[in-house]
């Protein structure tokens, strides 16, 4: 009998994969992608290659410390126009399984595919096939009774796993409950410290927690919030409707710090602009700016406020973004600048 199902579809090493399908020749080499692909300057690793996983190389860590990790691994700059060529391929092949299948599209190289179905695996099997055959990339999938279940049971089955698991409330327990709260979607390092200093340190610990103690404790939203996460519960439910970003951004990392604070000035200035083209293309107004700078060696501060009005204009959106500047403290060098421009929500 056809039941609701929901499935997870996530691209293995997509950046890489995009690359290394252009290059056929890197294939099984540890390919990093990131900044302009130069290793011997500032940057930060955008994806790597599992063949460079192996050897610790991960998503944010400095170029030159991949580097050093692996002397002669294949250094690409990030080409972003190319993977959004490539994600849209695979979103067209995921659309083509019928009307009775929802695509809820999460970014580049993730979306959920949700509906009714007497065989989730073998529909699992034939996504997987659909898009080997029509682009060239692999993907992983999660089958779930809902979208917290689905993402979870992606990392399970992801390379070197089988490429496909199911986790639904009737093995929650067997699968999830040993395992400490970071494998649960929603929680990270700083949240599972603060549950750990409350002597929480596995889901099953978290699911058997008092919602009420920890309403208490974390917050009257986010202490049930988490206890649910803990139980497995989540939306069950694939929503149709259409990707959009969420912001645009720009980023500059040096080859050596900035020391004066007018060449910091400049480069948010600089950047603000490039962010304003890229929101003008979108036609989408802008409700909040941020700007992301990097002190020497690599602390990583975000400031970021609301706009008067919602604007798609290039002299307010370099306003904002010195207008965020100048909450940040002068006087430390810089390494990174970014600016980033958040749309109005509808």
């Amino acid at each position: 009998m056809p039941v609701y199902r929901v499935l997870h579809v996530d691209l293995d090493q997509f950046i890489a994969a995009v690359e290394i399908l252009r290059r056929p020749e890197l294939a099984g080499l540890p390919v990093v992608v990131g900044g302009k692909g130069d290793p011997t300057q500032r940057g930060v690793v955008a994806t790597a290659s599992y063949a460079a996983r192996e050897h610790g190389v991960r998503s944010g860590m400095p170029l030159r410390t991949a580097r050093k990790r692996i002397p002669d691994a294949v250094f690409l700059p990030a080409d972003n126009p190319a993977y959004e060529v490539a994600s849209e391929g695979v979103m067209d092949v995921l659309r083509g399984f019928g009307p009775g299948q929802v695509l809820e599209v999460m970014g580049w190289d993730e979306a959920f595919l949700g509906g009714r179905t007497d065989d989730p695996d073998g529909l699992a099997a034939d996504v997987r096939r659909a898009v080997l055959e029509g682009t060239g990339l692999h993907c992983s999938i999660g089958i779930g009774d809902n979208l917290l279940r689905a993402k979870i049971a992606t990392e399970l089955g992801k390379p070197p796993g089988p490429g496909v698991f199911t986790l639904t409330a009737e093995n929650w327990d067997d699968v999830m409950a040993g395992r400490p709260t970071r494998a649960l979607w929603g929680i990270g390092a700083k949240t599972s410290q603060k549950l750990a200093d409350r002597g929480i340190r596995t889901v099953g610990e978290l699911a058997a927690a008092d919602p009420a103690t920890l309403a208490a404790d974390l917050g009257p939203t986010l202490g049930p919030y988490y206890v649910q996460l803990g139980r497995g519960i989540g939306r069950e439910r694939v929503e149709g409707t259409p990707w959009v970003p969420r912001s645009r951004s720009r980023e500059t990392t040096f080859p050596a710090d900035l020391t004066d604070w007018h060449d910091v000035r400049a480069e948010v200035v600089a950047l603000a602009h490039r962010v304003a083209d890229d929101v003008a293309a979108e036609g989408r107004d802008v409700a909040r700016m941020a700007v992301k700078i990097r002190f020497a060696p690599f602390t990583t501060r975000t400031r970021s406020i609301t706009l008067d009005a919602p604007t798609q204009h290039a002299e307010a959106i370099e306003a904002g973004a010195l207008e965020v500047l100048g909450l940040f403290r002068q006087g430390r060098a810089v390494r990174l600048v970014g600016v980033r421009a958040e749309f109005e929500r509808s």
